[in-house]
């Protein structure tokens, strides 16, 4: 197999793997301003999808603005995640040079849309391909490439949960919302994300009880809390904390649809009456008549996107209550470097809506990860010792790689644009 890398190589964004100019794994886009999209032309045959976030499959409908019409593969819930983000780009960049597809190319995604189960096996440019839960989001899928001489696993963002504990319930193993990886299929070559790979994460119920701890303690002080969240999996990961320790909250933004899409999809949840009733406590905001201000206004919490404070409702709650300490903004995703939100983080101010703007707020990042961190990826490539291992979607890839050359493995990372034969 020759491997080309077109995006997601020592970076995080825009993943795009191109196997024998025939088979593309994700095409994503990179939150960044502007956006930026994997290099290349890609042509493929097909195309295989690993899961619903933008940095996987926001440029997917670019695919088709020409004559080709390639088919998509992917789980149900990822099908619906990659509309709902082209339709939401195409509000935001639409008819701009940043926006590289209309909405006649997102209604042709549709049209070559073909969905699968995990651990059903299908055809795809002449492979023999398996999707396996890989335990990040509903519908997140490592993707299996048989090509009858080699078998490439592409893992797609993954989360195997706590390694040492893999029987506990949530959230002492692993998320509420998706239950962790535990696929190991046979493959002489890896190509492993590598996001946390210099990072312990922090318990994950000792996080999810200081969050809890901080939102209850800035309300009954008199102040807002502001939760920025990604609309994919991490709103209903808060919103199903929040059902847990009893904490009220408003709901807003895309991830209100999500959740509701979700609920239509039990199977790919791991709790799904937690979720509907998750769904039932929080109070959907419909953005009417200056409802957000009177809202920031409140002694309550907030959870909206954007999660990295690069638009979405955000955009009025944070300005609303950016003025006095009392008030929170809570973090609870990983800040690509260059958003407003990482500026926040660092800085005590950020661009918001086109001004710079100091926050007197406090600011705070609690590590809702959904993706496997050092010790995880360890206990994941423990079962590849003897295949060669690609690290890429990560800001230490090549770093990583050489940890694993040490420890015995095959490993290497791939530059942007490099062509790896395997």
């Amino acid at each position: 197999m020759e491997l080309r890398f077109l995006g997601g190589a020592r970076e995080v964004g825009r993943s795009a793997v191109l196997v024998d100019d025939t088979l593309l794994l994700d095409y994503g886009m990179a939150s960044t301003n502007p956006p930026s999209y994997p290099v290349g032309s890609p042509d493929p045959e097909a195309v295989v999808v690993s899961h619903g976030h933008l940095d996987h499959v926001g440029a997917l409908p670019a695919l088709l603005s020409g004559r080709a019409r390639p088919p998509v593969h992917w789980t149900p819930p990822t099908r619906e995640f990659a509309l709902t983000l082209a339709r939401d780009t195409l509000k935001l960049h639409g008819g701009t040079p940043h926006c590289p597809f209309t909405e006649t190319d997102v209604a042709r995604l549709t049209q070559v849309s073909e969905t699968h189960g995990y651990g059903e096996s299908f055809e795809a440019a002449g492979y023999e391909i398996t999707l396996y839960n890989a335990g990040h989001i509903p519908g997140s899928a490592h993707v299996l490439v048989d090509d009858g001489d080699a078998r490439l696993l592409y893992t797609g963002d993954f989360h195997v949960g706590n390694p040492e504990r893999p029987r506990a319930p949530a959230p002492e193993n692993g998320q509420r919302l998706v239950a962790p990886s535990t696929e190991r299929p046979d493959a002489d070559v890896v190509i492993c994300e590598s996001t946390y790979a210099d990072v312990t994460h922090a318990d994950r119920a000792e996080t999810e009880e200081r969050f809890a701890r901080a939102l209850r303690e800035t309300v009954v002080g008199g102040g807002t809390v502001v939760v920025p969240a990604f609309a994919i999996g991490r709103t209903q990961e808060v919103l199903l904390a929040c059902a847990a320790n009893d904490v009220e909250c408003y709901v807003d933004g895309m991830g209100k649809r999500v959740t509701r899409m979700l609920n239509s999809h039990p199977e790919f949840v791991r709790d799904a009456d937690a979720l509907q009733r998750a769904t039932s406590r929080a109070r959907f905001v419909t953005g009417r008549d200056g409802q957000r201000k009177r809202i920031a206004a409140q002694n309550t919490v907030v959870v909206t996107t954007s999660g990295m404070l690069s638009g979405g409702p955000a955009m009025t709650y944070v300005p609303e209550i950016r003025g006095h300490p009392t008030n929170l903004v809570a973090f609870v995703g990983y800040q690509v470097e260059g958003t407003p939100g990482r500026e926040l983080l660092e800085t005590g101010s950020a661009e918001l809506d086109g001004r710079v703007m100091p926050v007197a707020a406090r600011t705070d990042l609690f590590e809702f990860s959904a993706h496997a961190d050092r010790p995880g990826l360890e206990s994941f490539l423990a079962d590849y010792e003897d295949a060669r291992v690609l690290c890429n979607h990560g800001d230490r890839c090549a770093w990583f790689a050489g940890e694993l050359r040490e420890a015995g493995y095959d490993a290497s990372a791939p530059e942007l644009g490099e062509t790896v034969t395997v």
